[in-house]
Formats: C-alpha cells, sequence, structure tokens
C-alpha cells in the first residue's frame, strides 16, 4: 500500500518550506516518493518552487485548478488512479491554503483507491503569529484543518511570543468549538513549535510516524459562501523594487479587501527571477533559478481593479 499525507496549512503558514524538507528527509531515507500539488488556483506558484527535488526517487504531479469543486474531486481522483501502478513509496499532497479535508479524506475511502493507498499523516502548519480577527469562513478553514491532524506545527515560532504562540493555540481550539468539534489541540501533545529551517531528523522521524484523526464537525458550504479569492495578474511587468512598495499598500488599503497574502514572481533588471512571498506580518523577496511572470493576490472581497491601480502606481512611481 502506498502511504498518503497530506499537508495543510493555512494561507501563508509556510507549508511549501516544510515541504520541501519534508520530501528531502524521505529521499534521504531512501523513499520513492510524489509530490502532489492540489490547487484550486489556475496557477501554481508552489509548483515551481519544488522543481530542485526532481530526481530519480522523487516526482511532482499538479491536479489543475480553474473549475468547480465537483470537477476539481474527479480530477484528484483520475489523477491518484493514474500514479497508482508507479512505484511510490509514499505520496505527499499539498493543497491549496483554502481545501476542505474532506477532499482528500473521501476519494480514498473509494474503489479502486482504497486498494491501493492508505492514509500515513495529517500534518497542519499554523503561523504562531495567527490573525486574531479571522472571519468566520477563515475560522472554519483554520479548525477543519487542524482537527483531523496528527501533529499541528507552530510555523514562525522563534519569531513569536510566548503570548502569541498560547493565544494562537486558544484561537485554534476556540475555531474547533465553533465548528462543534469536540477535539482541543493539547500543547503538550499534538504541537511541535519550532521554525521550520531548524527542524532536525528527529523532528521530521516523529512527524512522519504523527497519523491522524478522524473527527466529526459541522460543514460549511464554502463554495456557496464565496469568502475567498484568488486574483491572477499576469505579465504585468511589475520592476521588484515597485512592488516592495505595493505589498504594504495592498496589506493596509481595506478598499482593495482583505487580503491574507501575496506570492508569484517577476524580473529584476539583470534578468534574475525573483520570488515575493508576503503575508501581514512579514514578506521575502529571494532570488530563485525558476519562475513565471504572475502575481497571486489572495483573500476575502477581493478588489480587482484597486489592486491594479495600485500596482501600476508604484510602477510608473519615480523612486
Amino acid at each position: 500500500m502506498i502511504k498518503v499525507d497530506l499537508i495543510t496549512g493555512f494561507l501563508g503558514s509556510g507549508k511549501s518550506t516544510f515541504l520541501k524538507k519534508y520530501a528531502s528527509y524521505l529521499i534521504g531515507k531512501g523513499e520513492h516518493i510524489c509530490i502532489l500539488e492540489n490547487d484550486f488556483g489556475a496557477v501554481n506558484v508552489d509548483m515551481l518552487l519544488m522543481q530542485d527535488l526532481l530526481g530519480d526517487h522523487c516526482d511532482l504531479e499538479m491536479v489543475a485548478g480553474g473549475c468547480d469543486k465537483d470537477c476539481h474531486k474527479r480530477r484528484f481522483k483520475t489523477k491518484l488512479i493514474s500514479m497508482g501502478m508507479r512505484g511510490f513509496d509514499r505520496v505527499l499532497i499539498e493543497p491549496s491554503g483554502i481545501f476542505d479535508v474532506d477532499e482528500f479524506f473521501d476519494p480514498l475511502r473509494e474503489d479502486p483507491l482504497d486498494q491501493w493507498y492508505e492514509i500515513g499523516n495529517v500534518i497542519a502548519i499554523l503561523d504562531a503569529r495567527l490573525e486574531k480577527n479571522l472571519s468566520q469562513q477563515a475560522d472554519y478553514l483554520l479548525a477543519s484543518e487542524a482537527a483531523n491532524a496528527g501533529k499541528v506545527i507552530l510555523s514562525h515560532a522563534d519569531a513569536a511570543t510566548r503570548e502569541q504562540c498560547e493565544d494562537t493555540v486558544a484561537h485554534l481550539n476556540r475555531a474547533l468549538e465553533q465548528i462543534r468539534c469536540d477535539r482541543r489541540i493539547d500543547p503538550e501533545k499534538d504541537i511541535l513549535q519550532k521554525n521550520l529551517t531548524d527542524l532536525t531528523k528527529e523532528d521530521l522521524e516523529e512527524v512522519s510516524k504523527c497519523g491522524y484523526r478522524l473527527e466529526s464537525y459541522r460543514k460549511m458550504d464554502l463554495e456557496n459562501e464565496q469568502s475567498f479569492d484568488s486574483l491572477f495578474f499576469m505579465e504585468e511587468k511589475i520592476k521588484p523594487e515597485a512592488l516592495e512598495r505595493a505589498v504594504p499598500r495592498l496589506f493596509a488599503d481595506k478598499s482593495c479587501g482583505e487580503v491574507f497574502r501575496i506570492k508569484g514572481f517577476v524580473k529584476n533588471g539583470a534578468g534574475q527571477w525573483m520570488e515575493l512571498n508576503a503575508t501581514q506580518d512579514s514578506h521575502t523577496m529571494q532570488s530563485v533559478a525558476v519562475g513565471q511572470e504572475v502575481l497571486i493576490v489572495i483573500g476575502e472581497h477581493l478588489q480587482e481593479d484597486k489592486i491594479r491601480e495600485i500596482l501600476k502606481e508604484e510602477e510608473t512611481c519615480q523612486s
């Protein structure tokens, strides 16, 4: 049986950073793995960031987005069927940061996938500096992703105070209570509080055996709520320095909507790809070998015209 691990994480939590470290650890142990990017978006930036893992022991696959939820579930199941005979020891699934976990469990219980695959671990990545004033829909996603987790990893713990970490766990447990889930996250047993880049082999071995929980809770129809948006800005030709100026404005200006995360790639003056990954609390701009000219803004009730206006203003602004 092929083990399947699900790595969830609310927007900007660092699940792609964790995934790269976890995958490298499994490859180092000699496992033949496949990373399956399961994203509702039309463009998958994270897929590009995994390219350096490709090799004899690691394949990459993607379930294309840009369709409704039922269609996406069919594509997900079809992809797993096509992968079933390729000799993998383990499949790592990284879904969108706005993901209903039942989309993972349900297909694996169906024929023929239940004969080829077994659920290994559910790992939830949660930013220790969690935003306090999340919407009801955001709290639902946060709780539903953690409810079944064998381990919750508090990321960015090095940048958070003890009080912030405690508040984040308390927020998570309140969110579980709101969806009528009986589970409460125990900081001693359920949480690994560590900066993702500092995870040791012992930490990763523990995570690789953490398992999962089956919990019931009240469902929310996110599709009908139409809460989360992903806007794609293709070939904007914005310079990195202009994007650096635009990012804090996009988070601060509520006429843009409630921006949760901004990610994508731009080229600098030397033609080098630069990767942007930004949340309300922090953002990075670093050089990468491979990119695609796209900027993705994720949030609630986003206003495309206003966001585009700010990007254009900063691009035309004289520094």
